[in-house]
């Protein structure tokens, strides 16, 4: 069966979490609709139904504190040395950065993400007329992998450790005879191989078991996979798949998402929502009674009940006192404030509150650095979490970029073999820093003497590599010499009178 059936439930939750981040709830649950689907309201909530899509600001946020401010990449061989080139030219050319933020934001959806090394070409040449054009060549590549299509194998006795992963992806292939017909491709990856592998399959319907639809099918007779050589050699003695969770625990190989433990939350506060608009329509324009109108033509928006002249004083239908109206706003308050505590976020860390309250301060202003810190402490815990996760699959896929070039180029004209290292990543708090107390602080504990060099200073504060750095440092001193000119010191030896 594929997917196999344990693995469900957390396909449902990759599912589920996608659908809260982009704002469609209403794919997924439709409580108050389904609780009033026998009244006649249930047209109307189906129009005024609305999603307030918080998780999307509180998920991308930790990104942006992660890598909003770049973090620097270290070999620890020097500056000028060529493994410190080579860590350089596979983060700038994989665009790291980039891609950290994105796995992060993609981890807090569906609680994992995925990312893959390889040595190949960056561009796919599929499409071009004669293939690969020439003067293209390979090079060391990572990449994101949809955590949907990845199913890992557990060591024996370990809940944590993989012996293998498997990322598996249906194809359906147009035929003539049977028309769409799906196709289960399998690329296992176990330390120092590739295994290709292609099976047939056929459709066993949804399983909704989860709250998601997912395709099930069972899987049939092994056919080619049109490749060849299905075993490939990586000369990497380590699997080329890292996994980044967003949170995790130690029984159970699969992150914890930002969403899930909060997901009846967020239904409660967009059932709320329906509720309170569904009603305040009904309030612009309201049933009102009184007096039979004898053919008067009066025009009132709403329907119109005739009471006798003896009876109450014509007025209208209301649903809601004020008081109760205050009920639903405070009832909407705790629960976005809920949200905003489970997810471990300050509401004024957006320039705003969004629930009636001012628990958690208002803002950062006329605040120092260290007050600043001190009042970030929540998210920023849970920024080092993430980090930790992070920190440990980039440092890995950057160690086998290397060592899968120089595999690749092994015996190849013109290249130069070099020693792959373990890179270390400084990171930022991406926080407001207060750089003159810093220095302050440093010249204090120092006794005013140096504590930093020039290109490292360059590094840090602009968040730059060494080759940009040296380039910075050479026009610096290019401009000394310009402004101060030489002086040549012949003129000092000449003979005295």
């Amino acid at each position: 069966m594929f997917p196999p059936p344990n693995e469900i439930e957390r396909l449902s939750k990759y599912y589920r979490g996608r659908k809260i981040f982009d704002g469609k709830q209403y794919e997924i649950v439709q409580r108050m609709s389904d609780l009033l689907k026998d009244t006649p309201h249930a047209k109307q909530l189906d129009k005024l139904y609305m999603a307030v899509n918080i998780m999307d600001v509180l998920l991308t946020k930790p990104a942006d504190m992660l890598v909003g401010e770049p973090p620097t990449y270290d070999s620890g061989k020097g500056p000028d040395s060529t493994e410190q080139d080579a860590v350089n030219s596979i983060v700038e050319e994989n665009d790291l950065n980039q891609l950290i933020h994105e796995l992060t934001v993609g981890a807090g959806i569906r609680g994992d993400s995925f990312i893959k090394e390889y040595y190949g070409y960056r561009q796919d040449f599929s499409e071009v007329p004669g293939g690969v054009p020439e003067g293209i060549a390979k090079e060391p590549i990572i990449e994101a992998v949809n955590p949907a299509y990845v199913f890992p194998e557990l060591s024996h006795h370990s809940a944590k450790k993989f012996k293998a992963i498997n990322i598996a992806t249906v194809e359906w292939v147009v035929s003539q005879s049977d028309g769409e017909v799906p196709f289960l491709n399998v690329e296992r990856h176990v330390p120092g191989f590739i295994i290709y592998e292609r099976y047939k399959l056929s459709g066993q319907g949804v399983d909704n078991s989860f709250g998601a639809p997912i395709l099930t099918f069972m899987v049939g007779d092994r056919v080619a996979t049109g490749r060849d050589n299905n075993v490939e050699e990586t000369g990497v003695p380590r699997l080329l798949v890292q996994h980044i969770p967003y949170k995790s625990v130690d029984d159970y190989w699969s992150g914890i998402s930002g969403i899930e433990k909060i997901e009846s939350i967020l239904a409660a506060i967009n059932d709320a929502l329906v509720q309170l608009d569904y009603i305040l329509h009904k309030h612009s324009d309201p049933t009102a009674y009184g007096p039979a109108l004898d053919g008067t033509d009066v025009r009132i928006g709403g329907k119109y009940i005739p009471v006798e002249k003896t009876d109450v004083t014509p007025g209208y239908m209301a649903f809601l006192s004020s008081q109760q109206l205050d009920g639903i706003f405070k009832e909407l308050d705790l629960l976005i404030g809920l949200v905003f505590q489970m997810s471990e976020t300050p509401q004024w860390l957006f320039g705003t509150q969004i629930s009636g309250g001012s628990d958690g301060g208002t803002g950062t202003s006329h605040s120092d650095g260290g007050a600043i810190k001190a009042r970030f402490m929540p998210v920023l815990t849970k920024v080092k979490r993430i980090r930790s996760h992070v920190d440990r699959a980039i440092r890995d896929a950057i160690y086998n970029a290397q060592l899968l070039e120089n595999f690749a180029n092994d015996g190849v004209d013109g290249f130069s073999e070099y020693e792959s290292v373990y890179p270390k990543i400084m990171w930022k708090d991406g926080i407001p820093r207060d750089e003159k107390a810093e220095a302050e602080t440093m010249q204090i504990r120092t006794g005013g003497h140096a504590t930093i060099d020039v290109k490292t200073a360059i590094k840090r504060m602009d968040g730059i590599d060494d080759s940009q750095a040296d380039e910075i440092m050479t026009r610096i001193e290019d401009d000394t010499t310009r402004v101060n000119g030489t002086v040549d010191s012949t003129i000092f030896n000449g003979g005295g009178a």
